[in-house]
């Protein structure tokens, strides 16, 4: 058997997200319903964020205080 490829080992489920990013779950479930939040894949039933795609959408936030 070969190893996974490394996309694989980086990905969580919306509580991993959740807590990463300070929120509840629901506002995670939320963003999903409302397309609002970072990039998922769908595995069968399950919702799994990968670490970039975190990391692009926070980039992609409007950032304040600073000119």
């Amino acid at each position: 058997m070969g190893t996974l490829p490394q996309r694989l080992i980086h990905l969580l489920n919306e509580h991993e997200v959740a807590e990463m990013l300070g929120v509840s779950v629901a506002t995670i479930r939320r963003w999903r319903l409302l397309k609002q939040g970072p990039r998922y894949l769908k595995v069968g039933a399950l919702c799994r964020y990968r670490v970039e795609d975190i990391a692009e959408w926070l980039e992609s936030l409007p950032s304040g205080g600073g000119k």
